[in-house]
């Protein structure tokens, strides 16, 4: 991936962190807000937010974004520390201000500045992708700042609406409506219990985006090194490989990754150049489910496949069934695509 493509995708995952951490802030705060013109907004923006961060991770997959570990690792790190924030913010909101209309105020300015913060996140990536030629990006960054824009003018205009709330609830002693009624303690902890599962998730996949990251040959690994060509037994997968015959070569094969399939390939072929072996490894060769899915433990895959993205399932139960054909991984892949 060229610098510039890496720019942008670490743009893009700073934008993806943000909305899906603001997804659980908007949720959490719809919870607490009376019936009315400003949680009409803020149902809105939350669709419109869930949309936003689907089309953010699309262009992140157009732009190959998981072929580079390192850049991965970050993007769950950032989505990360989005989901703690929003964890920690929601029983936070409940207790903030003397009545619920100073709540729901104190939530609209909180709002105010997260929806400034998410033009200029938008305003840079746009910037950055037109000056690196990107035109979608460009043009995705544009539309979804727009939004953000519209939705911050919205929200300055009821700003003036809930303050007057507030001196009527807390001045005049005349409160319109009460915040348990607004069933916000039940959401919230069903808010809460949704961030710490996502939160879960991505820490998982951020461990196994740095694990994937320090198996990246180093920049100055040689070429040959790095399409599997190895000097000689010591460094194959399978022990006292020259000793064994070809058909019990190819018996061991299915448990290999990509890379060591690689190695065996690349050794056969200087060597006894078997034809028996070098077409098992052709039949097994072929593209991972995603990057560093051999080095995965079947607890790792499972994690990965419980996020329900049915098209991943599939890659892995055709995958799966190829090569390792682990009972674990076959039975998740299965349920995945039975649940889609």
């Amino acid at each position: 991936m060229s610098k510039s493509n890496q720019k942008v995708v670490q743009y893009l995952n700073e934008a993806h962190a943000s909305e899906i951490g603001l997804v659980s802030v908007l949720e959490s705060q719809i919870a607490m807000t009376p019936r009315g013109s400003y949680r009409d907004g803020l149902e809105k923006h939350l669709d419109e937010t869930r949309d936003h961060a689907r089309r953010v991770q699309e262009r992140l997959g157009e732009l190959e974004q998981g072929w580079n570990p390192l850049q991965v690792m970050v993007g769950f790190g950032e989505m990360l520390i989005s989901q703690t924030l929003a964890l920690s913010k929601t029983p936070f909101d409940l207790m903030r201000g003397t009545s619920g209309e100073e709540k729901v105020l104190k939530n609209a300015k909180d709002t105010c500045a997260t929806e400034a913060l998410e033009i200029a996140t938008y305003t840079a990536l746009e910037r950055l992708a037109d000056k690196v030629g990107d035109e979608r990006t460009a043009k995705l960054a544009a539309s979804i700042r727009r939004d953000e824009e519209r939705m911050l003018q919205r929200i300055l205009r009821e700003i003036p609406k809930l303050t007057d709330a507030v001196v009527r609830a807390d001045i005049k002693g005349e409160p319109s409506y009460d915040l348990a009624t607004t069933g916000a303690a039940d959401t919230a902890r069903q808010v809460e219990r949704e961030v710490r599962r996502t939160a879960r998730k991505a820490q998982s996949s951020a461990k196994r985006s740095a694990r994937q990251a320090r198996k990246v040959p180093a920049a100055g690994q040689t070429e040959r090194q790095t399409n599997g060509a190895v000097a000689s037994e010591e460094g194959l997968p399978i022990e006292r490989y020259d000793s064994l015959t070809a058909e019990e070569v190819v018996g061991k094969l299915s448990k290999l990754s990509q890379i060591d399939l690689a190695k065996v390939d690349s050794y056969e072929r200087s060597n006894q150049n078997r034809a028996t072996v070098l077409s098992r490894v052709s039949a097994l060769r072929g593209r991972e489910p995603w990057p560093g899915y051999d080095e995965l433990t079947v607890a790792e895959i499972e994690a990965v496949l419980d996020e329900g993205d049915e098209q991943r399932a599939e890659a892995v139960l055709e995958y799966e069934r190829s090569h390792k054909d682990r009972a674990g991984v076959i039975t998740s892949a299965q349920r995945e695509t039975a649940n889609a």
